[in-house]
This record gives structure tokens, sequence and C-alpha cells, in this order.
């Protein structure tokens, strides 16, 4: 269970991560990266950051893209938060891929309910 201040920057850190990744991805046509979670050690040293990205099928690219300029991004991130953190955590990026499940899950109904009316 999160702390409150843990919950605090959990927001925080989602935040300004969006808004960063908004910022870089204007360039980049027909891609979205979007910021589903944020979850912070206890001692706010590690922020494992869940990003969720469309399309999906260039999710893995664009992550390990993400995952080489993690420096950069936890610079800007700094840049922004540096004020109300004393530490900026480092950050581990994992790929959500929660939405692809739930869209295979309703695949799967829709099938089974044309195999019902029929």
């Amino acid at each position: 269970m999160d702390t409150t201040r843990q919950q605090k920057i959990n927001r925080l850190i989602q935040k300004e991560l969006s808004e960063i990744f908004r910022k870089q991805t204007q360039q980049m046509r027909g891609v979205l990266v979007s910021v589903s979670t944020v979850r912070v050690s206890p001692d706010l040293g590690l922020a494992k950051v869940y990003l969720s990205i469309f399309p999906s099928d260039q999710g893995a690219d664009i992550l390990k893209n993400i995952q080489t300029n993690v420096k950069q991004l936890r610079f800007d991130l700094g840049q922004k938060v540096g004020k109300q953190l004393r530490v900026i955590p480092e950050l581990s990026l994992y790929l959500d891929d929660s939405l692809d499940y739930l869209e295979n899950i309703d695949k799967l109904l829709g099938a089974d309910n044309k195999n019902k009316e029929e």
C-alpha cells in the first residue's frame, strides 16, 4: 500500500512525464505515448513507469527508443519537478499492454456472441 506521499509523487511524475511525451510525440504523426501508471518505491529512489503506446504494433520499438534516452528523460523530468522533489527517481519503463488485453477479450466475447446468435 502506497503512502500518501508516494501517491502524490506518483501523480506528479505521471502528469509531468505525460506532458514531456506529448511534446515529444507532436513531431511524430500518428504516434501517441501516454503514461498509464507510475509506482514509486518507498524510498522514492525508483519509479516504475507504465507506458501505453498507440499504435500498439510499434510499441516495442518505441519503448526501446525511449529506454535508450532514459537519461535525457530523467533530466527533463528533473527540470520540471526539481523544486518539489529532492531526488529525482531512477526511471524504469515498461509497456502497458492492458488495452491490447481488453481488446482481445472484446474480440473473444464478440466472437462468442456471434456463435450464440447462430
